[in-house]
């Protein structure tokens, strides 16, 4: 069984059985995408459709960003229950999603800068991802085996859309985590890139680069801003963001 299979097929068996798997050592970053491919045929979470959710990002402006679809079920509104959702893992990152207010095709992704990503955005909300991984080495698995699943993706939470401001300064944007009884965490301007619309054109690229159309009303989800605080079962998650607005699951 080849590197990709062999990743697909274990993530297939966790996800199934809800049994974590040792993760496999792939070759490279297109492996990896290929059994993310192959996961979401497998289980078909997107039919013959592009995927209408996605997260995206990285840790520096320097380093090469990441990708994952997201299968629509663990898409949440703003506030969401997720008890009883089999979670192994719980960690949190406080994020902006961003909404795409018309179609991309890889012509229009190619020549893609920041200014002109920005224009393509109409609307934004907080969002909590829900960190998880089907790795039996969990976080510490490696990277490339991390991006395969989804760049452990567990769950997604929205929060009210509101208007995009391209002029926005992210530099002083605060943003405030609260999970369960742990003491609030504060943040300023803690965004790995400054901006989240900074990964819109290697994400657009990324999605469109097999012919497909990011269709009008797309979302991604664009970085953690807090880092990755762990939170257990029974936890109230809320993160707020001054300005934009605020989400909230029960975990």
């Amino acid at each position: 069984m080849n590197p990709v299979e062999l990743a697909a097929s274990r993530l297939l068996q966790a996800r199934r059985e809800r049994q974590a798997q040792p993760a496999p050592v792939l070759p490279d970053a297109a492996a990896a995408y290929a059994a993310q491919a192959r996961v979401a045929a497998a289980l078909g979470w997107f039919d013959d459709a592009p995927p209408r959710h996605w997260k995206s990002g990285g840790p520096s402006r320097e380093a090469v960003a990441t990708h994952a679809p997201l299968p629509p079920a663990g898409v949440w509104t703003s506030p969401a229950q997720a008890g009883a959702w089999p979670f192994r893992l719980r960690g949190i990152e406080a994020e902006v999603a961003l909404r795409l207010r018309e179609p991309v095709d890889a012509g229009r992704a190619a020549a893609l800068d920041l200014e002109g990503a920005r224009a393509l955005v109409d609307a934004m909300c907080v969002s909590i991802e829900i960190v998880d991984s089907r790795w039996a080495e969990g976080l510490q698995a490696a990277a490339l085996a991390r991006l395969a699943d989804l760049q452990s993706h567990g769950a997604l939470v929205l929060g009210p859309w509101v208007a995009f401001d391209a002029a926005r300064d992210w530099s002083t944007q605060s943003c405030e985590v609260r999970i369960g009884a742990q003491p609030v965490q504060r943040f300023r301007g803690t965004h790995s890139m400054a901006d989240p619309a900074f990964v819109l054109p290697a994400w657009l690229r990324h999605a469109t680069r097999d012919g497909a159309v990011v269709a009008a009303g797309t979302v991604v989800t664009t970085g953690t801003w807090c880092g990755l605080p762990m939170a257990s079962a029974g936890d109230a998650v809320e993160v707020i963001f001054d300005g934009i607005g605020s989400a909230a699951v029960q975990l």
